[in-house]
Formats: C-alpha cells, structure tokens, sequence
C-alpha cells in the first residue's frame, strides 16, 4: 500500500508541475520590461504596415528581376513526335475518291535574343520533320526528310524603345518602393516612440500620484493626532480627510489610464494584450548638439519624399512618351537568312540546299484621328507641370519643417530649465508649509494647495524632458540625419 502510494504521489507531483512550470515560464517571460530601443525592434518585425511595404519591396523587385531576365537568350524546343491522319477526299479532276494517309513527326529549335539597346529581337531557328505520306489515287508512298535553318532580325523603326521603357519603370517601381519602406520605418519609429513615452509618462504621473497620496496621508495623520491632543481644530482634520480621499481617487485614475496606455502600446506593437510588459527609460536631460545648416543640407538631399516627386516626374514624362506612340507612324524591319534541305534520305539532306533569305519593310501611317492624340499629349504635359510644381512646394515645406523643429528644440531648452527650476522651488515651498502646518500655522486646504502645486511641477517637468525627446527624433526623422549619434539615418536603415 505504501509503494502505490508513494507511486500516485509522484505522479499527482509530476501532473501539476507539468502545469505549473508552463504557468512560471509564461510568467517570466510574460513580465518583460521594454527598453525604447527593444520596443523598436519588436514593432519593425510585427507591425503589419511595415510588413507589407516589405512585400510591395519583394514585389517590385522580382518584377524588375523577371524583366532583366527576359533579356537573356531564350532557349525553346518545341516537338510533335507523331502526328497521324486518315482520310478520304474528292478529286474534282479525276471525278474519283481516294484516300491518303500520312505520318509525320517534327521538331522545333530556336534561340532568341532580346537587344535592349534597339528593341530588336534576333533569333536562330532549327525545323525538322519527317514525313510519309501514301495515297490510293496513284497507289505510291513518298518519305522526305526535310530541315530549315535559318537567323532571324526583326527591327521596330520610327518608334520609342519599349524595352528599355518597361525596365526604367520598373526601376522606379522598385525605388519607389524602397523610399516608401524607409518613409515607413521612420513612421513607425515616431509612432512607437510616441506610444511608449506617453506609457511613460502615465507611469511617472502614477508615481507621482503615489507620492502625492502618501503626502497627503501624512498630513491627514499629523492633524489627527493634533486634534486628538486637543490642540488642532475638527474642520482641518475633515478638510485633510477630504484631500486624502481626492489623492487616492487620482492614485487609481492613474493606474487606469496606465492600463490603458499599455493596452494601446501592446496593440501597435503586435504583441498579444495579456502580456505583462513594463516600461523603462530614461529621459534625463542630454544636450544634443544640432547644426540648423547641416540639417537642412542633409535633408534636402536626402529626404526620401522629394526622390519620390523626381520619381512621379520621370513617370510623368515616360507616359508622355507612351502617349506619343498613339496613333503614331512606325514601321518594322524583317530580315531573314538561312537553307533548306530535303531529301528522300536522311544521309543525302544537304546534297543540294536551297537558299532562303528575305527582307521586308512594313510601315504603319496614321491618316486622322479628330485630334485624340494632340489632347491627350497637352493631358500628359499637365501632369508633367503638376508634378514639377509638387516638387517645389515639397521642398520648400521640408525647408519650413525643419527650421520649425530646430526653433522647438531651443525653445524646449528653456522650457526644461524653467521645468526644473520650478521643481525645485516648489518643493522647498511645500517643505517649508509642511513645517508650518505641523506648528499649526497652516490649514489642511492650504497645504493641500503646495502638495498640488509640487505635482504639477513634476509632471510638468517630465512633460518638457519628453518633449524634448521627441524633437529630437522629430529632427532625425526631418534631416534624415542623427543628431545624437552624428550619422546619416539611411546608413542605419539601408
């Protein structure tokens, strides 16, 4: 009895550790704390916008892969090992029905290559076949080995060079794309960095609720113990009870809205919303250095949405080009050179070849066309225009924006100086009427005015060290340069 026991006891043990270790690891790894930096990360990988740039980047590419492919030589063999008929037919000379039979097999070779500096296409083409063929009418079977080998050119003349057309837009379709990822990274990043000091700072403000609430807790102790010596007077006891109830109602505010925060930051992140995550960071004040000229050189060059305006501009202009080829004259170029031999005998094929070259030129001459083609070019140079505009108008907003940014980032400055100095004199304020209050020279209302006051000084001054934070990257993501780290965002990116 003993041994079945200790035997169910062991596998009672072994039941709830197979459920208790998968809880504590969930656990652990659930209760993670994110650095700005690894929120970055696990938002680049899981972010479903960032995720489909990547796929219109995987798009364009294989295109334009697919499109340089079609340039090489195309090799192709197309084959008819048998190809049999039967039938019977009239001969309207001879007044009399009779019936042939034939058997052939065949075979095609070609090599064809693209020439993407004229459009053309040359191609070396192989025909054989085989073929018997009897008929009842003159009682006689005929076998004819036959071959055909010949170089093809054929030429577009008159005419835009559709190839090297299709491989520029494909281009652009391609660097398109890959400024829309790198627009889409950064946006990403400010979103992030947003969310997650917004977490932050809900954060701070619950600490400082915390704190607010022990202060006024104490004050509620002291007067208490005041009235019950009989030297404070009842209404500041209920005054300080009243302030004490108003603290712990803002305690638990705060850790709603810090619920809250944590539940939109999961949901940005793509990370599941039952997982326990914590936020650390530091926003301490760090001088950075930004040079206002170097800014705006940097991202006036750079700056992926002015690339894009040249892009839409060169699209433009290559419709335009599409659009002169309506109803355009043109012509084509055919030339041909090559033998054919044919013979009862395989061995004896080319014991007399016969020569076959040709040449032909076909022209296509537009007569009228009720002025269709004349419109829709002043369409095409319109859009062309537009688009020139657009790039002007961008430039000069990148311009504006970055001088805008680099004149808040010196404000805020100022603003943290002043954060920080407010602090400070808020709380040699709040601890010098804390002592009044204890000698009885202050009320409770009173003192609850400072303790406010003392709050609102570090909130605010939390506010004004984000804020910084935040025209900084505003500043990185404007210049397209890193300011903190002294370098160039697309060497980080690309």
């Amino acid at each position: 009895m003993k041994k079945m026991s200790f035997t169910k006891s062991l596998r009672v043990s072994l039941l709830a550790g197979a459920f208790i270790i998968p809880l504590i690891s969930h656990n652990l790894y659930a209760a993670q704390t994110l650095t700005l930096e690894k929120a970055l990360e696990i938002s680049m990988e899981k972010s479903p916008s960032i995720r489909q740039s990547r796929l219109n980047l995987k798009r364009s590419r294989a295109s334009l892969d697919a499109a340089r492919a079609r340039l090489k030589s195309k090799f192709s063999l197309s084959l008819t090992p048998l190809n049999y008929s039967n039938n019977r037919n009239f001969d309207d000379f001879s007044s009399t029905w009779y019936t042939k039979e034939t058997k052939q097999s065949s075979g095609r070779f070609t090599i064809e290559q693209p020439i993407k500096w004229t459009d053309g296409t040359l191609s070396l083409i192989n025909r054989f076949s085989w073929r018997e063929s009897y008929s009842s009418q003159v009682d006689k079977t005929d076998r004819t080995y036959t071959n055909d080998f010949y170089i093809s050119f054929q030429q577009p003349i008159f005419t835009y060079n559709r190839t090297k057309l299709e491989l520029e837009n494909l281009e652009l379709d391609l660097e398109r794309n890959r400024l829309q990822y790198i627009i889409q990274r950064l946006s990403l990043e400010k979103q992030v960095t947003e969310y997650f000091f917004d977490v932050y700072q809900t954060k701070k403000s619950l600490e400082i609720a915390e704190e607010d609430f022990k202060n006024k807790t104490d004050s509620y102790n002291i007067m208490k113990n005041k009235v019950e010596a009989g030297i404070g007077k009842k209404e500041d006891l209920y005054q300080a009870e009243l302030n004490m109830a108003k603290s712990k109602s803002e305690l638990q505010d705060r850790r709603v809205q810090l619920e809250d925060a944590l539940d939109n930051f999961k949901k940005l992140l793509g990370i599941s919303i039952y997982d326990e995550i914590s936020i650390a960071a530091d926003v301490s004040y760090i001088p950075v250095e930004v040079d206002l000229e170097k800014a705006i050189e940097h991202g006036m060059k750079n700056r992926m949405e002015i690339r894009q305006s040249k892009i839409e501009i060169k699209n433009a202009e290559n419709d335009l080009i599409e659009t002169s080829a309506n109803n355009e004259f043109k012509g084509n170029i055919d030339l041909s050179y090559g033998s054919t031999g044919m013979d009862e005998e395989f061995s004896n094929l080319y014991d007399s070849p016969d020569k076959d070259q040709q040449f032909r030129v076909t022209l296509e001459v537009p007569l009228w066309d009720w002025g269709e083609k004349e419109s829709m070019i002043e369409a095409s140079k319109a859009t062309i225009d537009s688009r020139k505009l657009d790039l002007e108008n961008e430039k000069k907003d990148i311009m504006i924006g970055i001088r805008e940014t680099y004149r808040n980032l010196q404000n805020q400055v100022t603003q943290i100086e002043i954060a920080d100095q407010n602090v400070r004199l808020s709380r040699l304020t709040y601890e010098i009427n804390l002592e009044r209050y204890k000698n009885g020279d202050l009320t409770s209302k009173d003192l609850n005015d400072y303790q406010n006051q003392l709050s609102r000084e570090k909130n605010s001054k939390i506010s004004a060290l984000i804020q910084y934070k935040l025209y900084i990257l505003e500043m990185k993501i404007k210049s397209l340069w890193d300011f903190e780290n002294n370098r160039s965002v697309l060497d980080q990116i690309q």
